[in-house]
């Protein structure tokens, strides 16, 4: 994984019993990758939720050392954040994605 930031959906939710102590307040998610029309495009990977967001929804996701600065721990072990939760897409004069 590169640093920069993604488009991906929320597929679901992890659960861990034990971890890292700058995680222990997190909701982990389950998310994958996704193209400018909200299809999924990769394999899933975990990442910290830092908005709230749910089950189904398209979301903007940092990844790297971005990813662990946005959790204001700077030792944190995260390499993907969910930062923001999409309304809707535009691009090249069309709206590929419009929350319901």
């Amino acid at each position: 994984m590169r640093s920069s930031m993604i488009i991906a959906r929320v597929m679901g939710t992890a659960v861990a019993s034990a971890k890292h102590t700058a995680l222990h307040s997190s909701k982990l998610l389950i998310i994958c990758p996704a193209n400018i029309d909200g299809d999924i495009s990769g394999d899933p990977i975990l990442a910290v939720d830092l908005v709230g967001s749910g089950a189904g929804e398209l979301v903007v996701v940092s990844q790297g050392s971005s990813a662990r600065l946005a959790t204001d721990y700077k030792n944190s072990p995260v390499d993907a954040a969910v930062v923001g939760i999409l309304d809707s897409l535009h691009y090249n004069d069309k709206t590929r994605f419009r929350k319901e």
